[in-house]
């Protein structure tokens, strides 16, 4: 068996991997092995193709683990809207305690509302930006 045919079969192994397991940095590895496959076909030493593979493949593993730790995670779901009905909604805040919380009526009961550290306390319309526990954490509008 020639040895591009023993890198392509070995590429796509690791895409069945990948695609029973969802890990996406194997997709990255199998494009190294099919760099070696490429370079196999060229006539490359088995040296060069091993180098070949290492490249492409951890270059593209680096690569796509700094895009996605650059990229902004997911708001927490105590923060996301689609999980928490109460994330957006306004409410009305007359005073706040010397503690830095006051009590809203909300949806018809008393709720205990927070502000976010660092922001002073002002009175008037605040938007509900997320639940911490049992308190509603609110931004002013």
């Amino acid at each position: 068996m020639e040895e591009s045919t023993i890198w392509w079969l070995a590429a796509g192994a690791l895409v069945v991997a990948e695609l029973l397991t969802g890990t996406f940095y194997l997709l990255m590895v199998a494009f190294g092995l099919a760099a070696a496959a490429v370079g196999a076909h060229l006539g490359l030493s088995f040296a060069l193709q091993i180098v070949a593979a290492a490249v492409v493949g951890g270059g593209a593993v680096l690569a796509s683990y700094q895009l996605k730790k650059r990229r902004p995670g997911d708001p927490s779901a105590r923060a996301d809207r689609s999980v928490n009905m109460d994330v957006g909604e306004t409410v009305l805040i007359d005073s706040w305690n010397p503690d830095g919380t006051t009590t809203v009526k909300y949806r018809g009961a008393q709720w205990t509302a927070i502000h976010r550290p660092g922001i002073t306390p002002s009175t008037g319309m605040h938007r509900v930006a997320e639940l911490v526990g049992n308190r509603l954490l609110v931004d002013p509008l």
